[in-house]
């Protein structure tokens, strides 16, 4: 398979200059690295094309075979002697431009820079109530934070001191090793990226430049949110190092228990007892909502467990056009503390009961004929 011009890879004319080719080299091995493109398989093959049409072009020698013969001119197996190995780079061009783009792409900045990091992002977990949750409310949250230093303003060296420049990396918080025809920039290990050595550091923060402290911070809660939403406080998250950006909070929320309703989703769920004579000849209950109270009717031969919804009685989520509904699970609650009398009565019931019970307790019927076919009788 025929290689491509390396020129048409870079994109570039072929009077392109040193910096065009570096500028274009560069956005392509931004563009393309493997670490930048997990799941594209071709991302490598584009980088390593990009590579080596910029190792050849970069260098002076390389440029000139090439455009005088073309591939056959810096191919090492074209002719003995004829053409440029991976030998013989030198300095400049390709090492320059790799150590850069290096940087770039794992945070290590180029020439001149000084590590400047965003704050880390930070969580606060926040019980809210169900009531809360529904109707949105306002709160009030205290948060540590870390403060600029007042007694340093900042600077982390005593007061009367100022932190003098790195003799390791000239203040530029970054050093080049050369390994190879490769030049990689690391953070340099004497000022840790600052680009300042601190003799005296201050007493008040020991020569961090920041204190601990805490704050506090106004939260407005949406009508809708649910366990597990979190509400985003833009710049409110720990301080930056060396000028860069707050992080961000956020503020994780959580529901309290309920007496009464337990909710899933937009939906509400509660529990409510009804008396033995009501499931059987059905009556009117009133039942609780977020609203206050609703009636609901109760058909008569209700069994325990039965589940009435009722419309738009729920909560309406955040993202919700409409409010969800309120499912009541009914149970019979079984009498307690009875009489003599009222123990009476039910025998009497029982009796009649028991003179026609597949008529009067169908399930019981349904469940022991189960029984029966299971054991074979």
């Amino acid at each position: 398979m025929s290689k491509r011009d390396f020129y048409e890879i870079l994109g570039v004319n072929r009077d392109a200059s040193d910096d065009e080719l570096k500028k274009a080299y560069r956005k392509l091995a931004m563009k393309y690295h493997p670490d930048r493109n997990p799941d594209n398989p071709k991302a490598e093959e584009h980088f390593k094309e990009a590579k080596e049409a910029y190792e050849i072009l970069s260098d002076a020698n390389k440029r000139a075979a090439y455009d005088q013969f073309g591939h056959a001119g810096v191919d090492p197996n074209a002719a003995p002697g004829g053409g440029f190995g991976a030998g013989g780079f030198g300095g400049g061009g390709f090492a320059d431009a790799f150590g850069d783009i290096f940087g770039d792409i794992f945070g290590g900045g180029g020439r001149g820079r000084t590590n400047v990091y965003r704050g880390a992002d930070l969580r606060y977990n926040l019980e809210i109530t169900l009531e809360e949750a529904a109707r949105g409310a306002e709160t009030k949250i205290r948060v540590p934070t870390m403060d600029e230093c007042e007694a340093c303003h900042g600077t982390g060296a005593q007061p009367g001191t100022e932190p003098t420049t790195c003799p390791t990396c000239g203040g530029h918080g970054q050093v080049r090793m050369q390994q190879g025809f490769f030049s990689i920039q690391q953070t340099c290990p004497k000022c840790h990226g600052s680009g300042k050595i601190i003799a005296n550091p201050c007493n008040s923060c020991g020569g961090a430049g920041r204190v601990k402290n805490h704050k506090t911070l106004s939260v407005k809660i949406p009508a809708g949110v649910d366990e597990g939403d979190r509400i985003r406080l833009s710049g409110e998250g720990e301080a930056g190092i060396n000028g860069g950006p707050p992080g961000d909070l956020y503020v994780m929320i959580h529901l309290k228990p309920h007496n009464v309703f337990k909710r899933d989703h937009n939906d509400l769920h509660c529990e409510m007892p009804i008396s033995f004579s009501t499931a059987a000849l059905g009556g009117e209950i009133e039942i609780p909502t977020l609203d206050g109270t609703a009636r609901l009717k109760i058909p008569a031969e209700t069994q325990s467990g039965k589940i009435f919804r009722l419309r738009s009685k729920g909560i309406k989520g955040v993202r919700s056009q409409q409010p969800g509904d309120l499912m009541c699970h009914v149970y019979v609650e079984t009498p307690v503390n009875l009489t003599e009398r009222q123990k009476e009565l039910l025998r009497e019931l029982e009796d009649i009961n028991q003179l026609d019970s597949a008529r009067h307790n169908p399930q019981a019927k349904s469940w022991m004929d189960k029984v029966k076919n299971f054991f074979g009788q």
